[in-house]
This record gives structure tokens, sequence and C-alpha cells, in this order.
């Protein structure tokens, strides 16, 4: 067998309908982040918890999808980073060439999305660190796998300096005869971990239930430098994670191309070790009544080696109910897939709609329970759109637009006939 074993032309279903999978799952997450304060994504009793189902509901987050998804979603933005550029060298061009002007209108997108609609946002995060997997795209399958694991260990030891420091900080603030300096870092620190003040509380409501001049001020202004401070807290988390799913391509787990019998193995193993390590990380969260920074550190740092396993037991199910037979449902998440990237930008559009001031004003007004009926919602939105729009076009509105941006002119859209799977 090659090193480097040809990867598959066409379209690849199960590479769609994992990326369609990861796209309506990481909205779980999210949708905290777009309706409630931001100490709240990480810690259920920051905000928006008034009941036992609302903090079992986090509880079930914590376990399953909280950097979980975001692990699955960098993965396969790996894969297709590999994709695209193998097919480019194929097609006779530039893989170079190809990558670098994706990642930068990638990047561009993304600077709008985080300083115009969202701080959450992710994609200026992944052009940055896609400018360095890149060079990793002609290693096999092992190598890649060598370099995930080594990313893994330089952003455990990141991690475990960063979460030290809080830890100095939570010291120096909570010792008797602290200085007033050392007491209000603490306060500053925590509120920004997770439990904020009431006036803090109340000023960030206002801010997100106010005009959008003040929320670009706000994006523009204390969250500009966000991400030069993710590509220090996780960019080698999310390079591995790249490589990891490089990796995944390579081998054909990402392609359908295993035995349905290791598919299963990778889920219980995936699975077995990373819910039970994420199930003892819940448990010292409860047992500390989510004190902000231990909620945090189990969150963050903590999580770390149980990410990737955990989502490569869903991609492992995904695959596995991706292959098991045609259906609507199925049919309906790899469009989803396919146009992720509306999809991920449309959300943020439309959640931010719902619940900033310039919209319905709904921020920091719903319970958590409540807010996962909206993203059932979304998801609907998401399944009944995508294919039907892809029954007429070749790709997604911005997935047309990015690649018009990125190619330096206008790409064919309408499709001269209908698939023949078309509804």
């Amino acid at each position: 067998m090659p090193d480097r074993p040809a990867l598959p032309t066409g379209r690849i279903a199960t590479l769609d309908g994992v990326r369609g999978m990861a796209v309506m799952g990481i909205l779980l997450m999210n949708i905290a982040g777009f309706a409630l304060p931001e100490g709240a994504y990480y810690n259920p009793a920051a905000y928006g918890s008034s009941g036992p189902l609302d903090y079992a509901l986090w509880a079930v987050m914590f376990l399953l999808v909280d950097g979980k998804m975001r692990a699955l979603f960098s993965m396969l933005f790996g894969a297709s980073l590999l994709l695209v550029a193998e097919r480019a060298e194929t097609a006779g061009g530039s893989a170079p060439g190809v990558h670098y002007r994706r990642m930068l209108t990638l990047a561009l997108f993304g600077a709008a999305h985080l300083y115009l609609i969202w701080w959450g946002d992710i994609l200026l995060h992944y052009a940055l660190v896609g400018c360095l997997a890149f060079a990793f795209r002609g290693q096999t399958g092992p190598a890649l796998l060598r370099g995930a694991i080594l990313c893994f260990v330089i952003e455990a030891l990141i991690a475990a300096m960063l979460y030290l420091s809080l830890r100095q900080i939570e010291v120096a603030g909570t010792t008797p005869g602290a200085a007033a300096s050392a007491v209000k870092g603490w306060l500053d620190t925590r509120a920004e971990l997770g439990l904020s003040t009431p006036d803090r509380l109340a000023a960030e409501i206002a801010l997100y239930r106010g005009p959008w001049s003040g929320i670009v001020a706000a994006l523009t202004g204390e969250k500009a430098l966000l991400p030069l401070y993710l590509l220090y807290a996780g960019g080698a988390e999310t390079l591995g994670l790249m490589l990891l799913g490089m990796a995944a391509l390579r081998s054909g787990f990402l392609t359908g191309q295993w035995p349905r019998r290791a598919y299963w193995r990778a889920a219980a193993w995936g699975y077995g070790i990373g819910l039970a390590g994420t199930g003892l990380l819940l448990l010292l969260c409860l047992r500390s009544r989510y004190d902000s920074l231990t909620v945090f550190g189990a969150s963050m740092a903590g999580g770390l080696p149980f990410r990737p396993l955990v989502a490569i037991g869903h991609a492992a199910l995904g695959v596995l109910w991706l292959t098991a037979g045609r259906s609507g449902l199925r049919d309906r998440v790899i469009a989803a897939g396919r146009v992720a990237f509306s999809n991920y930008l449309g959300t943020s559009l439309a959640m931010t709609a719902l619940f900033y001031g310039w919209g319905f004003g709904l921020f920091g007004r719903l319970d958590r329970t409540a807010l996962y009926l909206v993203v059932v919602g979304a998801w609907a939105v998401m399944l009944l759109w995508s294919k039907p729009w892809l029954d007429h076009f070749r790709y997604g509105p911005l997935e047309w637009l990015w690649r018009t941006l990125a190619r330096g002119r206008p790409q064919p859209l309408r499709r001269r006939t209908s698939p023949p799977n078309a509804a």
C-alpha cells in the first residue's frame, strides 16, 4: 500500500455528513455565547440557570459537546484543507496559491464576523492556523498522527502554565490582608472566567441589548486582540486537531473505507476513555460548587486529553450512520454539511438578530432549557433549506462568495440540470 494513498475524487458524502453534524452540534455550545453573558459559556452558575434541568442540561453539554464539537470541526477543516490542496495539484494548479488565497479570504470573513457580528468567531483562527497546517500536507498518516500528538503535548504545557498563573492570581487576591490591587485583580479575573459581579453583569446585558454601534465598539475595542490570545492559548491544539483530521482522511476513516467493526471499535475506545475522563472533570466541577477557576480549568486545560477522543467517537458513529443506508434525514444532514460555511455564518446572523438589541433584544431573557429549544428550531432551518438550495445551485451562497473571492473571478453558481436525487 502506498504511504500516501490517493484521496477520493468528487464529493465525499461521509465527510459532508460529519461536517453537517458538527455545524449543527456546535450550536449546542455556542447558543450560550449568543444569548447569555460571556461567563455563562463555561459556567452554569454564571447566568441562565434557574433550576435543576438547566444544570442537568449543562452537564450533558459538558460531557458530549463542550470542546468536542469544536474539535470535530477542526479535524474536518484539516481534512478539507488537505483535500483541496491535493486536488489542486492533481488538476495541475498551484496548491500553495489556491490554499493561501482561500486562507486570506477566510481571514477576511472571520475578521468581519468577529468585529461586526459576534465575539465567538472561529474562522479567523482557522485561517491563521491553517496557514501553518498546510506545511504538513505532504506527510503520511502516521507522521501526521505523531505531529498531532506533539501539538497536544505543547498545548498541555501552555495550558498548565496558564492555569497555574490564574491560580497565583487567586491566591494573591484571597489571602488575608491582600493588597487592594491584588483583590481587584482576582475579582476581575474571576468575572472574566465566569462568576461576574452584579454591576458587570448589568453592564454586559445593557451592552448587548443596546444598539449595534455599541456592540461593534466593544468588539473592536476590548476584543480586538482576541485572535492573538486564541493563537497563544489554543493554537497548538487547533493545529494538532487539523493534523489529526488530515490523518483521518488519509487513512480512509472519514471516507467510510474502514470495516464497520473498526468504526464501532473506534467509537468504543473514544467514548470509553474520553467520556470517563470528562466525567471525572464534571464531578470535580460539581464538588467545587461551580467554582469559576475550577470549571474553567476543567473545560479548557483539563479536557485537552479527552476532547479529541470524544470527537473521534462522534465521527465514528456519524460515519456508521451515514453509511447505513439512504434516508431523507441523512441526505439533508449531508446537504447541511456541504453548505456548512453558510450555515455557520447564517446562524450567527440569525442568533444575534434574535438576542441582540439591534434585533429582538432577547439577550439574557431565556434560561438554558429554553435556549436549547431555539437550537432545535435552528437545526430545522438548516435541514429544510440546505438540500433544496443544492438541488438548484452548485454551492451555498457564502461558499460561492468565498470561492469567487479566492479565485478572483465569478464562479458558476446555478446548476445546468437538477441532480438525479433532487426531490
